[in-house]
């Protein structure tokens, strides 16, 4: 509205001017190379206006003639980028369909109208990386890095063609260089820190670590537990060589992560070492509310080196009512009972979980058998031992481990490891039972199996570890007994008709002809066919 109202306010005086010009007529005379004309003013005026709209018309034509060249070119340009753009488009959309070939097709006629253009570099790059040319990917992605719009990205294709072909240093390298350029870039920063963590530089690992906290990669919690984790990894790699240093690691990662048990039970032994008991059972006792481990207890029953077995159950009873209920508990009361050769104390504690056994508990229900003189019941509970359920262990991403490891050999993740029942072992045919968690476990009665034939001079040690779990079975006892030991869950007898003629075993332990005075049962150690056992199945 208002340009309309300015279009006619200057019409308006426009109109106005000519009226005023027209009322005052005059004459005006022009004197040139001897002639002389006379015209009015509104004629002079109008010559003056078609000179001007000539002239302007003028340089119109002769401007354009002269800059026609760089118009043509500039043409040609725009026809040519419009085209290559179209083949880029084309192109991404034939790899995201799958199309080779128009794939192929598109990323040659983009390179030919875009060679220089970001966007038809990574089309290149991709097509071969589709066609399966490595070196052809290697060359794009190599030029895209030497540019300043896209270095970042060409890293991260040789970084990614680097890993493809195993090649880590080289990937190592990429992916550092990508981090120095862009520090807050998560892909590059968490490939430094899983090299450094393979490579084992846990000083190197630590420092990324913190520089990734300043950039806001990760939040305060997530740092915490990594460092710890790192602290801890750090600690055990100083132990030979610097123990003060790997003590104070140890403590600094409980301050981090008071519940993670490679760094309490790490922390605790050494400082039960240094002589600082009370603070290495408080840094137990905490990590073992917050999860109860086989570690946690052995660290914290040999707190103090010079106790007695029965001080160590004793020690053991009083963690285990911290976390009432717990399956690790009970173990650990069990074990400790046994070598302090409180045999009641060491049934009660395993009764709960011997209706439903793991390895841990058939083993420990084997060798408390032995100790109570039933050699049979004690072969029947290592048999069962071999087809029982796995207890937990260390694992990360598939990957099963004895001890604890920071990161995990598979992806790389710092604290992956869990204390967990393996997934690969869950399924229809096999009941597990988690001991991480404390919960009923309802009776199950063992199927019998037919017993199969034992060679006369073949020992009992050497036929249990090398028969294979899922064969193995019961041998024959070598006499009926008359009134079995009390069980949670007593094995049922085989029939009369079906026990074949008891063929002669090697007992576990010969008695020596001359045994000496008797041991203290507190104090000694358990029958060495026992402790061949406890090696087997650690």
């Amino acid at each position: 509205m208002l340009r309309v109202v300015s279009y006619l306010v200057l019409m308006c005086l426009v109109a106005l001017g000519v009226v005023w010009m027209a009322d005052r007529p005059g004459e005006v005379t022009i004197t040139w190379l001897g002639q002389q004309r006379d015209m009015s003013v509104m004629t002079l005026a109008l010559a003056v206006l078609a000179i001007a709209v000539l002239a302007v018309l003028l340089w119109s034509l002769v401007r354009a003639l002269m800059r026609s060249p760089r118009m043509m070119r500039h043409a040609m340009r725009n026809r040519r980028e419009r085209k290559g753009y179209e083949a880029i488009s084309r192109g991404l959309i034939a790899i995201g369909s799958g199309d080779a070939r128009a794939a192929q097709r598109h990323a040659e006629n983009a390179q030919k109208s875009l060679p220089d253009a970001p966007l038809a570099l990574l089309l290149r790059a991709q097509t071969a990386q589709m066609n399966g040319d490595r070196a052809g990917a290697e060359d794009a992605f190599r030029a895209m890095a030497e540019r300043d719009d896209t270095r970042l990205l060409g890293l991260r294709g040789l970084f990614i063609e680097a890993q493809r072909r195993n090649d880590a240093r080289a990937a190592f390298l990429y992916a550092e260089e990508a981090a120095k350029s862009a520090p807050a870039l998560a892909w590059a920063g968490n490939a430094v820190l899983e090299f450094r963590c393979a490579a084992g530089d846990w000083e190197g690992a630590l420092a990324i670590l913190e520089r990734h906290r300043k950039a806001g990669m990760l939040d305060r919690d997530v740092w915490r537990r990594h460092r710890a984790v790192l602290l801890t990894a750090r600690a055990q790699a100083e132990e030979a060589e610097n123990r003060d240093v790997a003590r104070a690691l140890a403590v600094e990662a409980t301050k981090l992560a008071p519940d993670l048990v490679p760094a309490a039970a790490f922390a605790g032994r050494l400082l039960a070492e240094a002589g600082e008991k009370r603070k290495a059972v408080k840094i137990i006792e905490a990590a073992w509310k917050a999860s109860p481990h086989p570690d946690l207890a052995e660290t914290y029953a040999h707190v103090r080196l010079s106790d007695s077995a029965r001080d160590r159950l004793a020690r053991t009873q009083a963690l285990a009512r911290m976390a009432p209920g717990h399956a690790e508990g009970a173990l650990a009361v069990a074990r400790a009972a046994l070598d302090a050769r409180e045999l009641g104390a060491a049934r009660a504690a395993l009764e709960p979980l011997a209706r439903e056994p793991t390895q841990r508990v058939a083993m420990l229900m084997a060798e408390l058998e032995g100790l109570e003189g039933d050699d049979g019941r004690a072969r029947q509970w290592m048999a069962r031992a071999m087809n029982a359920a796995r207890d937990p262990a260390w694992t990360a991403d598939g990957h099963v481990s004895d001890t604890w490891l920071p990161v995990s050999p598979a992806t790389g993740r710092i604290d992956a490891f869990q204390w967990k029942v393996p997934v690969a072992e869950l399924g229809p045919e096999r009941a597990l039972v988690d001991l991480t968690e404390a919960k009923p476990l309802p009776p199950v009665q063992p199927a019998p199996v037919p017993p199969p034939a034992v060679p006369a001079a073949a020992p009992v040690i050497a036929e249990v570890a090398e028969a294979p779990p899922r064969e193995i079975a019961s041998p024959p006892l070598a006499a009926p007994v008359a009134e079995p030991a009390p069980a949670p869950a007593p094995i049922a007898p085989r029939p009369a008709a079906a026990v074949p003629k008891p063929a002669p075993i090697m007992p576990l332990t010969q008695p020596p002809d001359d045994p000496g005075p008797e041991p203290d049962p507190a104090e000694a150690p358990p029958p060495e066919g026992w402790q061949r056992i406890r090696q087997i199945f650690r």
